[in-house]
């Protein structure tokens, strides 16, 4: 089970994959200290299946896990995910430092580090994550999205939505013209693994409802019978 130790609107959520209690303590308490929503798990199977089920923003990586050398892990992480990863370790071989960072690895910090050069070189990771993340503003037909504002309108209207329904319009926004998986719908904007369709289907029916639109007389939101849902722009549709 991940530890959960902080939480909060706007922050980064990191996840330390850390097996020594002291470190992780540690980390946790100044992580926490900046703002950053902290979990922690203490094997590689629990890191596997915290970024699969809630993906962090960014990933602290120990390699001397347990169950599997953090190596592996970070092997494993690239095949599911491209979290931002940061390995923090006592070793402090070059030419595996080298490697690992071929092999994905985003930075490498070298055990004892302080607090202050952890903080500088998470920022930095989150600042280059977030420059290759979606662009600051969509626009689809009459819809318009600000994703830093959180901000959407319909045809020069403002919409209210929710927070989740603004999540939900902004990540099929951001796909125009794709079927997105209902599967993919819980993963991405939910957070969960596993899910009752249903939720999906109450929050599309609200969504609509904004947008003027209605299931039987889409505009923008299709859904596609047995697979997902599709935003697109319906002048093009």
């Amino acid at each position: 089970m991940a530890h959960i130790v902080a939480y909060g609107a706007g922050m980064s959520s990191v996840l330390v994959v850390e097996d020594d209690p002291n470190v992780r303590t540690a980390l946790i308490r100044e992580l926490s200290a900046r703002s950053h929503v902290v979990r922690s798990v203490g094997t590689a199977m629990d890191a596997l299946r915290e970024v699969t089920q809630s993906p962090p923003d960014v990933v602290i990586l120990d390699l001397g896990l347990p169950d599997l050398d953090g190596a592996e892990v970070l092997k494993m992480l690239r095949g599911i995910s491209d979290v931002p990863v940061i390995i923090a370790t006592a070793r402090d071989d070059e030419p595996e430092i080298v490697r690992l960072l071929n092999a994905g690895a985003d930075d490498y910090l070298i055990k004892p580090f302080s607090a202050e050069h952890l903080s500088a070189r998470l920022a930095a990771v989150l600042r280059r994550s977030s420059r290759s993340g979606p662009t600051a503003e969509i626009r689809v037909g009459g819809l318009h999205i600000d994703l830093d504002r959180r901000e959407a309108s319909l045809d020069g209207a403002p919409l209210e939505l929710t927070r989740r329904e603004f999540d939900l319009l902004a990540y099929l926004a951001a796909r125009p013209g794709r079927v997105v998986a209902r599967r993919e719908l819980l993963a991405e904007v939910w957070r969960q693994a596993y899910g009752d369709d249903q939720t999906i289907d109450v929050h599309l029916s609200w969504l609509r409802r904004k947008l003027g639109e209605t299931a039987a007389s889409p505009r923008y939101l299709h859904t596609v019978r047995g697979v997902g849902v599709r935003l697109a722009d319906p002048d093009k549709s």
